[in-house]
């Protein structure tokens, strides 16, 4: 009866999501980071930009923009350090990639997009956790 109620429990345990808080942080940066270094690197070369202009803003004011958000965003994400802001460039991007550069492909394409869009969507709400720079700067202004 006691594993039924641990299964059903709808208290979190805080030591537990603080550890997840972290662990989601690194690894959809990390995850992220692989499609913003090879951006970066375009970006820092010199190499003539091919990419869409989804909002209007211009190919290499797009290009910069999502470079910012894959590569510097992600970064910060890990860091734990304006966690909050960094989350929101990158829910930002994906949800341009979901309903505009993707926007009349099969869910299937726009699946991948939608999942991240989701993660950032909580760390934008739950915040970066006890294990972040954040928490050590909020400590301190109080």
């Amino acid at each position: 009866m006691k594993i039924f109620k641990l299964f059903f429990s709808t208290k979190l345990n805080n030591s537990v999501l603080q550890v997840w808080l972290l662990a989601l942080r690194l690894l959809i940066g990390a995850f992220m980071l692989t499609h913003g270094i090879p951006k970066f690197q375009i970006l820092i070369s010199g190499s003539e930009i091919q990419f869409l202009d989804p909002i209007g803003l211009g190919v290499t004011f797009s290009f910069v923009l999502i470079v910012f958000a894959e590569f510097f965003c992600s970064i910060l994400l890990m860091l734990g350090f304006f966690t909050r802001l960094a989350s929101i460039p990158l829910l930002f991007s994906m949800l341009v990639a979901t309903f505009v550069a993707h926007g009349s492909d099969p869910f299937a394409t726009k699946e991948l997009s939608l999942l991240y869009a989701l993660v950032y969507a909580t760390i934008l709400f739950a915040g970066s956790g006890k294990y972040a720079f954040d928490y050590l700067i909020y400590k301190k202004l109080k």
